[in-house]
């Protein structure tokens, strides 16, 4: 998910709604089809909150659904640019290694991951020298990019309370993306990164860490039975690291030459385009929800 939205645009100048319908001066601030956006969202999300408390191993499958198709976006953008993923052998092994963080820990997702680096590579060496750094490097990276994070999200859910973990985790990063797109709308002016992602402003940055904050004490308070301090200390680092996620996904299509990670999700885009902040998230989601909140 994003808090780079298409919402965060200068304002057009003074006077052009006049000249322009209304359905296109909304399509230009918005950057996408609104309501479309809006029920993919809640359908996604209602998808995912179905199976984390239903049965926590359907979660499993839903998550390793999702970055199996993160994996084919960023392979097909990859492709643009004459770099070949090893997709066989990252999918497997990025599978593996989501179901060993669950079933046997982080030691059980590294050795995972050392295999599957390993077997990249002899994958790789049938199609001979021609670009065998190049597309093993990016086989590496979109293994470490997507399967590693995903690790943290099962290892979170491993807990007697991990459904309620990752819905802390979700709902932080969800409401830094919505508290960013609203505070851009109506106050977006100076730009945050005009040469990696022009839309991102300040103001929005603002809106993000506002919404993060209180959604991050909520629900570490009520559904972790946390102190109210760490939903602020989840909720600042949800917003750091969703930014720097979602800035790394725009470097990396400004680099390809795409717009989009492709167009799975009407009014979204690719589903990498709504998975960049939840995956850079993950990790710090984890690490601060592990060090600082019993089990409960």
């Amino acid at each position: 998910m994003r808090s780079e939205s298409p919402a965060e645009e200068t304002p057009a100048e003074p006077g052009s709604a006049e000249t322009v319908p209304a359905e296109a001066v909304k399509t230009s601030r918005a950057g996408r089809n609104l309501p479309a956006s809006i029920a993919v969202g809640v359908a996604l999300l209602a998808m995912v909150v179905a199976s984390l408390f239903l049965v926590k191993e359907v979660f499993i499958a839903v998550v390793a659904i999702a970055l199996l198709i993160g994996l084919y976006e960023l392979t097909r953008a990859f492709a643009t640019a004459g770099i070949r993923v090893p997709v066989l052998p990252v999918a497997t092994g990025g599978t593996a290694m989501l179901v060993g963080s669950y079933v046997g820990g982080m030691e059980t997702a590294s050795i995972a991951m050392a295999l599957t680096v390993i077997g990249t590579m002899v994958w790789r060496l049938t199609e001979g020298a021609d670009g065998f750094v190049r597309d093993v490097s990016s086989g590496i990276f979109v293994l470490s990019y997507l399967f590693l994070m995903g690790t943290f999200v099962l290892l979170m859910l491993k807990e007697d309370d991990g459904p309620w973990r990752i819905v802390a985790f979700i709902i932080a990063t969800i409401a830094s993306d919505i508290g960013g797109y609203i505070a851009g709308v109506l106050f977006g002016k100076h730009a945050m990164a005009p040469t990696i992602s022009p839309k991102k402003s300040w103001e929005g940055f603002t809106g993000s860490l506002i919404a993060g904050v209180a959604t991050g004490i909520a629900t570490v308070t009520y559904a972790l039975d946390g102190d109210w301090w760490v939903g602020i200390v989840l909720g600042v680092a949800g917003v750091v690291f969703a930014t720097l996620g979602d800035l790394s996904e725009s470097l990396i299509k400004r680099d390809l030459g795409i717009k989009d990670m492709g167009d799975l999700l009407p009014g979204h885009g690719g589903l990498m385009d709504r998975l960049d902040s939840l995956i850079a998230v993950a990790p710090i989601a984890w690490l601060i929800l592990y060090l600082l909140v019993d089990v409960s």
